[in-house]
């Protein structure tokens, strides 16, 4: 063995690249041997590799429980070829597919079908019936196939469909389709190849998850987006680690957290604030080790909570359908709360001005990753019909966020780039808001002002146990939080399907009842104007908006 290590040790040193993961039982598991060079990565000279080959530990792969006490395990055999059966199925036609949540409306799969001028659809039971309402009005779809043991009308039996193709795919094949979240407008449709997707976003988060074999992993994404794809699929499945799937109800996360070995866990900030609501303290998580969250800005109130009350850090990661994970804070790297973290492999992450100028340390400006002439093939091949306006600025990808960086190459986030209200930073005031304990929710938007043009405008969704308490004791407890704000209260907000809240939605509202007070031609109470059940406006600009 001694003379075996020095030969390695020799060998290493007469090589040009740097050392790989020789010893670890599972070396050959965790990610094909071009992902092997951290060096490598950073500097932009990984391969891409024309076709793939997935070892596969004997392990767990998937552990499915539908909260009944039916549960399934697969291996990573059992669980590879099930999934070839099916992808031979349908690329063998060639389909390209494009994931949808089961939160989908009838409404919501209208738009998705004319939009892609989709052939097939594919549901279960539970969904078919919103199909069927809307199936008639797109004359591009031709079939319809349901996932159940029994049959429907006018309606192919997936389960009872035979597998006839066998085909290899490349890495610069088309692979899916996604539709992006919608918070700043309608969903836009963006394509993914097997180089981008497969490849690319294993790479991007891979350090960030910190996997191994003998994790299971808790993603509580929804199966339609990405972070699901990324999170759920590809990591663990070049890592070695257990995919835990349990059919999402929030009341029993922590029972569950409890009752199973979930070591790692990765959910919205949203899930993460609801929780801690419920005093964490008197529960016994089993095997819990490691947290995650993504999707939006976590509050670094929230994360101080979680972890008084765990006695484990969150880590954030930031990123894009369309670009993977842009940054991240990973396992044993400094936490700066509020901070998104550092720049993810292999991208180059500055803050740039609005001439494309790299900007100094501290300086707000837009969040952008450096691309040379050739697109990093971690990004999205191309948008699907939909235009869209250009996100090149210079040698820049801008990702649509403002944010600042630290000395020491720390993101911080400040809102989205068409959010900006004045000289305000909307997540600064939200973060200060949600310091309240009143406060579940708290966006803020621009709000006109006859005086200084607009204001900033904050939207409050109570704590269940504030809802029963005087509102305008609370709206002026809120305003010595932060004088600077507007507050209105409402029972719920306008959310995309992912759960993120639509700031688009409630800004447009606010400028739109700007324009019926100027119809009207006479002084209305912004009281009167907005007609949200149980809201109260106070501000300390005029309380009316007056016409000329």
């Amino acid at each position: 063995m001694k003379i075996l290590l020095e030969f390695q040790v020799l060998q290493s040193s007469w090589s040009i690249h740097t050392l790989r993961r020789l010893f670890h039982q599972y070396h050959k598991t965790f990610a094909p041997l071009n992902f092997s060079y951290y060096e490598a990565i950073s500097c932009r000279e990984q391969a891409v590799l024309k076709c793939f080959n997935f070892a596969r530990p004997s392990n767990p792969a998937l552990w499915w429980i539908n909260g009944n006490g039916d549960e399934i395990k697969w291996s990573f055999e059992e669980l590879g070829f099930l999934s070839q059966k099916v992808a031979n199925m349908l690329f063998g036609t060639c389909v390209i597919i494009m994931p949808g949540t089961t939160q989908l409306t009838a409404q919501d799969i209208c738009y998705r079908l004319l939009a892609s001028k989709a052939k097939c659809i594919i549901t279960t039971d539970a969904l078919a019936p919103a199909v069927d309402l809307v199936a008639s009005k797109s004359q591009f779809l031709k079939a319809k196939l349901i996932v159940s043991e029994s049959s429907r009308a006018k309606w192919l039996n997936f389960t009872k469909l035979k597998n006839k193709y066998s085909l290899t795919m490349t890495s610069q094949d088309p692979m899916a389709v996604y539709f992006t979240s919608g918070t700043t407008g309608s969903p836009k449709m963006i394509e993914h190849s097997y180089g981008s997707f497969g490849l690319g976003f294993f790479l991007l988060g891979s350090y960030w998850m910190n996997l191994t074999p003998s994790d299971i992993l808790w993603n509580m994404s929804d199966t339609a987006w990405v972070k699901a794809a990324a999170g759920s699929v590809f990591r663990p499945r070049f890592q070695g680690s257990c995919v835990f799937v349990l059919l999402f109800n929030p009341l029993f996360i922590c029972q569950t957290l409890c009752r199973y070995p979930v070591t790692t866990l990765c959910s919205a900030p949203t899930a993460c604030h609801m929780l801690v609501q419920h005093d964490l303290t008197r529960y016994l998580f089993k095997r819990l080790k490691h947290c995650l969250t993504a999707g939006e800005p976590l509050n670094p109130n929230m994360m101080a909570q979680w972890k008084s009350q765990t006695g484990l850090n969150i880590y954030e990661g930031y990123g894009q359908t369309k670009i993977g994970m842009i940054c991240a804070i990973t396992k044993g790297m400094k936490i700066k709360p509020g901070s998104l973290g550092k720049a993810a492999s292999p991208y180059d992450v500055q803050i740039i001005d609005e001439n494309g100028s790299v900007l100094p340390p501290g300086k707000e400006g837009d969040i952008a990753i450096k691309v040379d002439a050739k697109q990093p093939f971690t990004f999205f091949t191309r948008y699907v019909v939909m235009k869209t306006a250009s996100t090149i600025r210079g040698y820049f990808y801008i990702p649509g966020d403002r944010g600042s960086m630290d000395k020491d190459g720390y993101i911080w986030f400040m809102g989205r780039s068409e959010g900006v209200i004045i000289s305000s930073r909307p997540f600064e005031i939200e973060s200060a808001l949600r310091e309240h304990p009143a406060v579940a929710e708290s966006p803020v938007v621009s709000s006109p002002d006859p005086i200084r043009g607009e204001v900033v405008k904050a939207f409050v969704v109570l704590a269940p146990f504030f809802k029963s308490q005087d509102p305008k004791k609370l709206a002026c407890e809120l305003q010595d939080h932060d004088k600077k704000i507007t507050t209105e209260f409402v029972q719920q907000l306008p959310k995309t399907i992912t759960g993120k809240i639509r700031w688009n939605e409630l800004r447009n509202k606010e400028w739109r009842d700007l324009v019926l007070i100027n119809n009207l031609k006479r002084p209305i109470p912004i009281n009167f104007v907005h007609r949200g059940a149980f809201l109260t406006t106070v501000s300390i600009n005029i309380g009316f908006y007056f016409t000329h």
